[in-house]
C-alpha cells in the first residue's frame, strides 16, 4: 500500500495552464488572421496545420523487459496474440552489450557502447547511471528530442542502474512525467520517484511492482490519449530479472515447465571455448533442477507483464488510440539458462544472451508478419526520431520504419553488427572515493545482477574476459581481451556448439576480421558503412 502521499493534481494544474496558453495563442491568432483578409483561404490557418501535424503523428509506447531472453518471451500467450500475433516479430534482433545499463544507455542514445562510454552497471568500472549524466546523455537522450519535437513523453519503471545515486528526486530531462523506480530491483517496500517525490509502497498484495508500473502507464495512456498532441512512453517493468517474484495470482502458473533442453544446454564438449568455460564442470542433477526452478519463477513472474501488455492495448482501444500507436516490445539482454554449461547469467556473445525478443505493432505493420534482418538496440532512438518527425537525431543504428511495412527496402540493409564489451574502467583512489561520498559505492560488484538474487542459479562460469565480436548473418568472429578467439559457422552450427576458429578459411577469417575492425571504432554513419560493406 501506499504510505506516503503525492500531489495528484500536479497533471491537472498543467493541462489546465496549458489549456490558457492555448486559448490566449488562439485568440492572438484570430485577430492576426482576421487582419489578413482571404490570405489563408485557400491554405487554411496555421493552427489548423499545426493540429493536422500533430494528429497524423503516431503515438508510441517502448516496452523494456529484463533479462528476457527470446524463447521465454514465446510463452507469453496475451503478448504473443495482441503483438505478435497482430504485429511483427524481428527474428534476428540483437543488443550489442547483453548487460542492463550499458543496453539500457544504448536505447535511450542509439550510440554503441564505445560512443556512450558506459560499458558497465556500475560506476566505479565505468558505467551506471552516474556515468550515463557525467557523458551529457540526459540532455541529448531521444526523450529530449521527442519532447522537443512536441511529444508529450512518460517514463515509468526501472531506468539504469545505479539510479538515482545521492538525490531520490531527480527527474532527468526529456520526460514530462516521470514514475522511477528506486531500491533496485525490490518488488516489495520500494519506493518511486513520482514527478519528482518519493512515493513508498508496502508488502501488500497489490503493492507488487509490476501492478503499480501497470497502474501508472495505463493511468497516463488515459489521460494523454484524448489530447491532440501525441505522446512516448517508456514502461520498464524489472520482470524477469531476479528476484523474479511471481504476483501471487500467478503462483504455480508454470509449476510443470522445464527449461529448454536445446542441444547447447550443459554442452558436451567445451574444449573449444574460451576459459572459463572451457573448464566448467557438468551440470549437476540437482543444479540442473535449480536452472528449472528458476525458469519457472521467471516465466510466472512474466505473467503480470503480459497483463500489463493487454491493459495497455485495451486501454488504447477504448480510447480510439490503437490505430495510431506503434507499441515496441523487447529486452536489454538474453539470459542463459543452462546452454553452454552456464548455469544462469548473460554478457557474452553466445545467441541466448544477445538474442532478444522483438515485437512491433502500428499503423501499416502487418499482422502476423516476420522479419529476418539484423536488428540492434541502437536502432530505437533513430526509429522513435522517425516516427515522431524528429530529423537529425545522432545515432550509430538506424530506423526500423523501412522494416515495418509490407513492402522490402528499397536500400540495401545491414550484413553485420558489432557486440561488444569493453575493458572495465580502472578507477584510480581518489574517484572510488569521490563515488562512495556521492552515494555511487553502492553497488557491490555487478549490484547481484547475475547470481546473487534469491533463487538464482550460480552463474557456473564467469571470469569472462571483455570481447569484440561481429555478427553477420551467417557467421559470429569473437576476440577476447585474453587473446582468445571463437568462430561459429550459424547456419551449419545454430547452436554455437563447434568453434571453427583455428580450421575456417583463411580468406573467410580475414574478412571477418576486417569488419570487425571497422566496427570497433566506427560512429554515426560510420557505423552504417561498415555494417552495411558486404
Amino acid at each position: 500500500m501506499v504510505t506516503s502521499s503525492v500531489d495528484r493534481s500536479f497533471g491537472t494544474r498543467r493541462r489546465v495552464l496549458f489549456g490558457i496558453l492555448v486559448g490566449l495563442a488562439v485568440f492572438l491568432l484570430f485577430v492576426v488572421v482576421g487582419c489578413s483578409g482571404s490570405e489563408t483561404s485557400t491554405s487554411g490557418t496555421f493552427q489548423e496545420e499545426e493540429t493536422k501535424s500533430s494528429a497524423d503523428r503516431p503515438n508510441i509506447i517502448f516496452v523494456l523487459t529484463d533479462d528476457l531472453d527470446y524463447a521465454s518471451a514465446q510463452q507469453m500467450s496475451q503478448i504473443g496474440s495482441l503483438l505478435a500475433g497482430e504485429g511483427l516479430s524481428f527474428e534476428q534482433a540483437f543488443v550489442s552489450h547483453p548487460v542492463c545499463c550499458p543496453s539500457r544507455a544504448t536505447i535511450l542514445t542509439g550510440l554503441y557502447d564505445h560512443n556512450h562510454n558506459v560499458i558497465s552497471n556500475n560506476y566505479a568500472t565505468g558505467g551506471g547511471f552516474e556515468k550515463f549524466v557525467d557523458e551529457g546523455h540526459e540532455e541529448n537522450s531521444v526523450a529530449v528530442g521527442l519532447q522537443e519535437g512536441g511529444y508529450r513523453t512518460g517514463f515509468f519503471g526501472k531506468y539504469l542502474n545505479g539510479y538515482p545515486s545521492d538525490d531520490p528526486t531527480h527527474v532527468p530531462s526529456g520526460w514530462d512525467e516521470w514514475y522511477g523506480k528506486l531500491d533496485g530491483q525490490k518488488l516489495y517496500d520500494y519506493r518511486i520517484n513520482e514527478n519528482g517525490e518519493e512515493v513508498s509502497y508496502g508488502s501488500e498484495e497489490e503493492d507488487i511492482f509490476t501492478d503499480v508500473l501497470s497502474g501508472q502507464a495505463t493511468d497516463f495512456v488515459n489521460r494523454a490519449a484524448p489530447e491532440d498532441q501525441p505522446f512516448f512512453a517508456y514502461v520498464a517493468p524489472t520482470a524477469p530479472h531476479g528476484p523474479a517474484t511471481p504476483a501471487e495470482r500467478h503462483k504455480g502458473a508454470f509449476a510443470e515447465e522445464e527449461a529448454p533442453r536445446p542441444p547447447s544446454y550443459d554442452e558436451e564438449d567445451v574444449s573449444d571455448k574460451p576459459s572459463p568455460i572451457s573448464s566448467a564442470e557438468r551440470i549437476s542433477e540437482e543444479e540442473s533442477s535449480n536452472v528449472d526452478d528458476y525458469y519457472r519463477q521467471r516465466l510466472e513472474s512474466m505473467l503480470a507483464v503480459d497483463e500489463m501488455v493487454a491493459s495497455l492495448v485495451e486501454e488504447l482501444e477504448a480510447a480510439g488510440e490503437l490505430d495510431n500507436t506503434y507499441i515496441f516490445f523487447t529486452s536489454d539482454n538474453g539470459w542463459f539458462n543452462g546452454e553452454h554449461r552456464i548455469r544462469s547469467g548473460k554478457n557474452r556473445t553466445y545467441e541466448e544472451s544477445a538474442r532478444v525478443p522483438l515485437f512491433v505493432k502500428g499503423p501499416g505493420v502487418p499482422a502476423g508478419s516476420q522479419v529476418e534482418k539484423l536488428t540492434l538496440n541502437t536502432d530505437f532512438a533513430p526509429t522513435f526520431a522517425e516516427l515522431a518527425g524528429v530529423e537529425g537525431f545522432p545515432a550509430d543504428g538506424r530506423s526500423l520504419v523501412p522494416l515495418l511495412g509490407d513492402e522490402e527496402p528499397s536500400s540495401s540493409w545491414r550484413s553485420s553488427v558489432l557486440l561488444e564489451k569493453l575493458p572495465q574502467e580502472d578507477t584510480s583512489a581518489e574517484e572510488k572515493g569521490k563515488g562512495k561520498a556521492k552515494g555511487k559505492g553502492k553497488a557491490k560488484g555487478k549490484g547481484n545482477e547475475e547470481a546473487g538474487a534469491a533463487g538464482v542459479p550460480k552463474a557456473g562460469a564467469g571470469g569472462e574476459s571483455a570481447f569484440e565480436a561481429v555478427r553477420t548473418e551467417t557467421h559470429k568472429y569473437v576476440e577476447y581481451e585474453n587473446g582468445e578467439r571463437e568462430l561459429y559457422d550459424l547456419q551449419a552450427d545454430p547452436y554455437e556448439l563447434e568453434s571453427i576458429h583455428e580450421s575456417a578459411d583463411p580468406a573467410l577469417l580475414e574478412d571477418l576480421k576486417t569488419k570487425l575492425e571497422a566496427l570497433k571504432s566506427c560512429s554515426e554513419e560510420g557505423c552504417r558503412e561498415a555494417e552495411d560493406a558486404p
